[in-house]
């Protein structure tokens, strides 16, 4: 049934001006995305150690997000690129640099590897561009590295580690030795580990740190295993915590009463760990795909395409790139400081998480998780492994803005 109405000529005369100026706006807006397309780039891990946790399978998920946007924002292509800086800082920046300077590419996404993402979002800032931080953990990143080009999206050092500790000491954890990886993100996670145990009361007897990759952890957990610490916190992640896991199983210490404190744990982990070594870790992540009906949706649409359940990485990869497309619609501009701008004043709610923001250090902070492995008989299926014990506030879980040392926080 139509409901009958009347427009006054004035109103007339008014909606044409209106739907004029939107016409402008539009076409303004519309030129104002630079080459005419939208370029994205994911730049990570694709055929290393960390491949599994974010690699091809963090792709697939970009993949899924410019696919949800029709691979287009109003009549402008989206374009996607890729690379595998094989977890080399080097390589990494002239990768960068050659898809800035020559190919026109508007955000470099993905980004695991600290060394990498640092240099990276110092590239982006210099020929202002845009980069979102998924997959390195390094705190550092939009603390004294910020840059008002580049956010941080799933988790950090601060925000893995603080938790974990807490808890761990809270249950009579309180000696620990540290077997860390050697270059930033296991700096960084070593460091604020040794600060979050002191915190909570607890002490660090002993420390180590092992080569980025390494193969065999032998002599690393015997040092571990002969220090008595009634924790052994590792600061690994990818292939080098699936080995040190069952190098430490291998040697007994579980058996002989010592506990494994994974700081940085993913799905893939557990998958190639198994659950009767795994059983029982505690560790904050970021998502699981088994949270709510949103999370599970959207899983199921990933593993009919993968045939596996995404990491909490690969699930914050089609979140950040969903959001940054929406600012560039919303903006009808890809330029860096105006995306910025409206993700920082714009609510997260998504698959991946809800109320999440981003702050003016460019960390986008959102509820953590407290996790734990499932034992085989809690277990219903192939990849029901983990099930959420706490939620860690958003305002909890990452580095308090009172204590950054970034130079944009200062400024406010």
């Amino acid at each position: 049934m139509s409901v009958p109405f009347s427009f006054s000529t004035s109103r007339i005369a008014k909606a044409i001006a209106t739907g004029l100026c939107t016409g402008l706006l539009a076409g303004t807006a519309q030129a104002s995305i630079s080459d005419d397309e939208i370029r994205i780039g994911y730049l990570d891990d694709l055929s290393g150690p960390y491949s599994d946790l974010a690699g091809p399978g963090g792709l697939e998920a970009i993949r899924m997000a410019v696919e949800d946007f029709d691979s287009k924002v109003g009549d402008k292509k989206i374009v996607l690129f890729s690379a595998d800086h094989k977890n080399n800082a080097d390589l990494g920046a002239n990768t960068a640099r050659e898809w800035l300077d020559r190919r026109g590419v508007d955000l470099i996404a993905g980004l695991n590897s600290s060394a990498v993402a640092i240099t990276v979002s110092r590239l982006v800032e210099e020929k202002n561009r845009f980069a979102i931080v998924s997959t390195a953990a390094a705190a550092s990143l939009t603390n004294e590295y910020c840059t008002p080009n580049h956010l941080h999206y799933v988790y950090d050092t601060y925000s893995v580690s603080n938790g974990a500790a807490n808890a761990i000491v809270a249950n009579g954890g309180d000696s620990w030795y540290l077997l860390s990886a050697d270059y930033a993100f296991g700096h960084a996670m070593e460091e604020q580990v040794s600060k979050a145990v002191a915190a909570s009361g607890g002490k660090v007897i002993g420390k180590a740190r092992h080569p980025f990759p390494t193969s065999d952890f032998s002599s690393y957990i015997l040092q571990a295993q002969a220090s008595g610490a009634k924790v052994i916190g590792l600061a690994s992640a990818g292939s080098d915590l699936v080995n040190a896991i069952s190098t430490a199983n291998q040697f007994g210490l579980v058996d002989a009463g010592q506990t494994m404190a994974s700081l940085m744990v993913f799905i893939t982990d557990i998958k190639a760990i198994g659950l009767p070594t795994a059983q029982g870790t505690q560790f904050v992540s970021g998502w699981y795909w088994d949270m709510n009906d949103a999370s599970r949706a959207w899983a199921k649409r990933y593993y009919e395409r993968t045939k596996r359940m995404p990491t909490m990485v690969q699930a914050g990869m089609y979140s950040s790139t969903y959001q940054y497309l929406k600012a560039v619609e919303a903006t009808g501009s890809d330029d860096p400081q105006g995306i910025r701008e409206h993700m920082m004043k714009t609510p997260i709610n998504d698959m991946f998480t809800q109320n999440g923001r981003v702050r003016a250090d460019g960390r986008m902070v959102h509820d953590m998780y407290l996790a734990q492995v499932k034992t085989p008989e809690e277990s219903k299926g192939e990849w029901d492994l983990f099930k959420i014990l706490s939620t860690i506030p958003a305002d909890e879980a990452f580095l308090p803005l009172s204590e950054s040392k970034c130079k944009l926080v200062a400024k406010n």
